[in-house]
């Protein structure tokens, strides 16, 4: 009876779904004003009974109920306990599940919280996040029920996909389901924002806090997400330009811009109609995300291999949704009053002349995502990978980092040259000595590394000046995200500079005794031995790895592993990290000499990467948490103005 309440639950969801949607459009038409009281009591009710449904298939998996078609087909009964967990969401009808989910929870926190919005504005948010949700309840209803059941148990699950069994299952897809709601959400704000025509501050500061943690939980989820590929997959690399993984990095990109945007906005009254429609397009690209991760139309291992009928039924969502958010726009922009005007030479220009680098940037990597399946439609093969990417990105993204060192030192609404060239000479003098060490001790090294490098270090400096002369324990929290988050960066294009710049990379053919030098390490193959874990047996090396220089022993065990239910074969990295790198070493097959094939990597600094991201995920976190802060004290103040206005009303 477990998958059949669950099914239940998911049902009356979409049904009070479909009721906050009517209830809205009636109230708002003025044809039913008595229903709007009901809209905020039928958005939390939903997002309870979805997040049952979740709980109920959650239960199922860790039952493992192989009279369930979903369990059958993704699970076992001899897999381990995390992984029955995370397999919940680990193929396409739970993740779906996972994602309407989340946006039911996200419409209940609106509907519970939310208090700054006029009250037509919260209707038409609340009716707009609806239709998004019924689309997504009928896609899961008609096309990928999760709770279907089998005419027969099956004696023995078909296993999860082998590369899916690890710790990152857990957290990876969670925070991308997160972030990509996160964005559904700024995008029902933005619709509700105009059909009731309210476009301003108040609007902004009420859709800034969603449009933050999408942000934050799309870095999270993406910083993740490359270190999980980086070692899983044994290729060496942390990014590959996949078409799922720009599928991940277009909203990003795309909710960067917005949060500059809709900040302007709620601290100036500028950008009013940008704000629009980069939150449509925010929108629009994760649609376009899970159409090319679902739709069948794509070959990638981060992929769901699905039938094209559901990627048609996304496809139609796509266009609905995006559609009808665009012809709105169209029909509603021109009723958007003009904000603040401002001087190019301001803050706020920095900041538009920054989204509309990452505007360019979003545009090459769609082009270069969606290029080849034109081609392919027409009966022609291409490859567009980084040959493409990184030096047309680069184009814009280089000039985008000095605009992002140079944007916070500006004043708001206009600033002196000259005042600016002042404050840049540090950071200028800084990347000048990089450029200088780099040409001096750096070798042969390509162009993009070598101009990585300098901004690197550069927008470092250029991150922390906002913090001159501040009282640093009285700086607002936002401050500090800020320059934390501008740190971050500097500190992950660092790390992909000089892994770019310095990488290290032998394949050898070798048999036990032998010993092999990459980077500052000399490696010894010394045995290779049978183990078995739990549900998996594998080949392991035991490889000895020395630095050269000092004599310093440590020891690394990659795996050759393979998996019975379903019949995979899978190899595990072996990772030695250090501060200055990481030593990266995967175990091949075995030659018929019976030499064993052995990849080793020297990454310099590669690490910094992820570290990187995550100083970009805290700074994001620091700078909701200020936010929240300083806007609950001002909504206190706003209501102890009230309340003494009313006294000496009463006084009076």
């Amino acid at each position: 009876m477990i998958a059949e309440a669950g099914l239940a639950c998911l049902w009356l969801a979409a049904a009070l779904s479909l009721l906050q949607l009517l209830a809205g459009g009636f109230s708002l038409a003025g044809k039913g004003e008595q229903l709007a009281s009901i809209i905020r009591p039928v958005a939390i009710v939903q997002g309870i009974l979805v997040a049952i449904a979740f709980v109920m298939l959650i239960w199922l998996f860790l039952r493992t109920d192989l009279s369930v078609k979903l369990v059958a087909m993704n699970s076992h009964s001899a897999k381990p306990f995390l992984y029955k967990f995370a397999g919940t969401w680990g193929n396409h009808e739970g993740s779906m599940l996972l994602w309407v989910t989340i946006m039911g929870l996200s419409g209940s926190c609106i509907a519970l919280l939310e208090k700054r919005l006029r009250s037509d504005t919260m209707i038409a948010t609340l009716a707009a996040q609806a239709f998004v949700s019924i689309g997504f309840y009928a896609f899961l209803l008609f096309s990928s029920n999760p709770f279907e059941r089998l005419p027969s148990p099956a004696p023995e699950g078909q296993g999860l996909n082998p590369l899916l069994q690890d710790p990152g299952l857990a957290f990876h897809p969670p925070t991308l389901y997160i972030g990509y709601v996160g964005l559904s959400v700024a995008f029902s704000f933005a619709v509700g924002a105009l059909i009731t025509r309210n476009v301003g501050p108040v609007f902004a500061r009420a859709m800034r806090p969603w449009v933050l943690g999408a942000w934050i939980f799309l870095t999270l989820g993406i910083t993740a997400g490359s270190y999980w590929a980086y070692y899983e997959l044994g290729w060496g690399g942390w990014w590959f330009w996949d078409p799922v993984e720009n599928a991940s990095l277009m909203p990003w990109l795309a909710a960067t811009a917005l949060l500059h945007s809709v900040s302007v906005l709620a601290t100036r009254g500028a950008l009013r109609t940008w704000t629009i429609m980069l939150a449509v397009v925010a929108f629009s690209m994760s649609m376009v995300g899970t159409f090319l991760v679902r739709s069948g139309i794509l070959t990638s291992v981060h992929a769901f291999a699905v039938d094209p009928e559901r990627g048609s039924f996304i496809l139609a969502l796509l266009a609905i949704y995006i559609g009808g958010a665009l012809a709105l726009f169209a029909i509603r922009a021109v009723t958007i009053r003009e904000g603040t005007r401002f001087s190019f030479f301001s803050r706020e220009g920095a900041l538009v002349l920054n989204n509309v680098l990452l505007t360019a940037i979003l545009g090459i990597v769609l082009i270069g995502t969606l290029y080849p399946l034109l081609t392919e439609a027409m009966g022609t093969k291409v490859s567009v990978g980084p040959p493409y990417f990184n030096p047309v990105g680069a184009a814009f993204a280089l000039p985008m980092l000095v605009v992002m060192a140079a944007g916070p030192l500006l004043r708001w609404r206009g600033d002196s040259g000259r005042k600016l060239l002042n404050m840049m000479a540090l950071p200028a003098l800084v990347a000048a000595v990089t450029l200088l060490l780099v040409v001096l001790f750096g070798g042969q090294i390509g162009i993009l590394p070598l101009l990585g490098l300098i901004l690197a270090t550069g927008l470092a400096i250029a991150s922390i000046i906002p913090l001159w002369r501040r009282n640093l324990l009285r700086t607002p929290l936002n401050i500090w995200g800020m320059v934390i988050a501008h740190m971050g960066i500097a500190v992950a294009l660092f790390g992909m500079a000089s892994e770019s710049a310095f990488n290290q990379e032998v394949l050898v053919a070798s048999q036990p005794g032998e010993s092999h030098e990459v980077g500052p390490y000399t490696l010894t193959f010394n045995t290779i031995e049978p183990v078995a874990g739990p549900n998996w047996t594998a080949l392991e090396a035991n490889i000895t790895a020395k630095v050269t220089a000092s004599g310093k022993l440590d020891t690394l065990n990659p795996q050759s592993r393979n998996f019975s239910s379903p019949p995979t074969q899978t190899s595990e990295a072996a990772l030695l990290t250090r501060w200055n790198g990481q030593l990266y070493v995967v175990l091949g097959e075995e030659n018929v000499d019976g030499r064993w094939q052995l990849r080793l990597w020297w990454k310099p600094f590669v690490t910094f990467i992820w570290y990187g991201g995550l100083l970009i995920g805290l700074g994001g976190l620091l700078a909701l948490i200020g936010r929240t802060v300083r806007d609950i004290k001002r909504r206190r103040h706003d209501m102890q103005d009230a309340q003494n206005a009313q006294a000496e009303e009463a006084a009076a």
